[in-house]
């Protein structure tokens, strides 16, 4: 028996990856925005430690997704 799990697609491993970025850079950007007072009527703006706690955040979120916990919330949807 041949048990070899097919491959995924290039461009679903793609737009996982940019999916992924988009939604921790906004959702973890006004998170850190509203905790530190960076939220705008535009949504955020981060500057100093708070960008780098956000630039920390999605390196974190893509090693501990990938390397942790079995893949990335749009590794998971999208690597079926």
């Amino acid at each position: 028996m041949n048990d070899s799990v097919p491959q995924t697609a290039t461009w679903r491993k793609v737009l996982a990856a940019i999916l992924d970025f988009l939604m921790v850079f906004f959702v973890g950007g006004y998170a850190i925005g509203y905790l530190t007072g960076g939220t705008t009527s535009e949504g955020f703006k981060l500057e100093g430690a708070p960008a780098i706690v956000l630039f920390a955040l999605i390196v974190v979120y893509f090693v501990a997704g990938s390397k942790y916990l079995g893949g990335t919330v749009w590794q998971r949807i999208l690597y079926k």
